[in-house]
């Protein structure tokens, strides 16, 4: 660690030291970012053991490949999307998503074979946070067991996109998918966790 008194070192040069096998400047490049790089992969696993071995994991990926790194953008950015990577292989690890579950949450075609305009849902992003903070032990549960039905990609747009605030853009960069893809899976995980949690969904406008 730096000793008292020391200016802080700039995070390029924490990055080039890292990479260089510096284990102290790997702390200190890392030690910032631990609770929001744990915090995502837990909302995506759902499982606070499963959730530290991946962020264990996770260093090691981001150790092994910091000599990588160009720098183009932030150290943080870029070791958000490890994470969000390495949770989702874990998660692929630990049960196969069953995708035809989510189909029975789905809105039912008419007889004329259209499909209920995704304009007409509500939206959940403001009121995503609050559901993550439900108080009640017995309401936390239920709503990581909604979660948990949802699957791999839906789990983890939902995550990012009402959960931790990204935008589009950012969440299609991330993930290395289509900015319509993201809100594919966005409408989908809202439409499932609406239908599995109705009590968690704000009343319409007007009532």
């Amino acid at each position: 660690m730096s000793e008292p008194g020391l200016p802080i070192r700039p995070e390029a040069a924490l990055v080039q030291a890292a990479a260089q096998g510096d284990p102290e400047a790997f702390e200190a490049l890392v030690r910032p970012h631990l609770g929001m790089l744990f915090r995502v992969i837990d909302r995506i696993l759902g499982n606070e053991a499963e959730s530290q071995d991946a962020l264990q994991d996770a260093l090691l990926t981001l150790h092994r490949e910091l000599p990588g790194f160009q720098g183009a953008s932030k150290f943080s950015t870029w070791a958000y999307r490890i994470c969000v990577n390495q949770a989702l292989m874990a998660r692929r690890k630990r049960v196969r998503r069953r995708e035809d579950a989510i189909e029975d949450l789905m809105p039912r075609f008419g007889d004329d074979g259209h499909h209920m305009n995704v304009d007409t849902l509500i939206d959940w992003s403001e009121d995503a946070e609050a559901l993550m903070n439900v108080e009640q032990d017995e309401l936390k549960a239920k709503v990581r067991q909604g979660l948990d039905r949802l699957s791999d990609d839906q789990r983890a747009v939902f995550v990012l996109r009402d959960l931790e605030g990204w935008n589009t853009e950012e969440i299609a960069q991330h993930l290395g998918i289509t900015r319509e893809l993201v809100r594919q899976r966005v409408h989908r995980a809202r439409l499932a966790l609406r239908a599995l949690l109705p009590e968690f969904a704000p009343a319409p406008e007007g009532k």
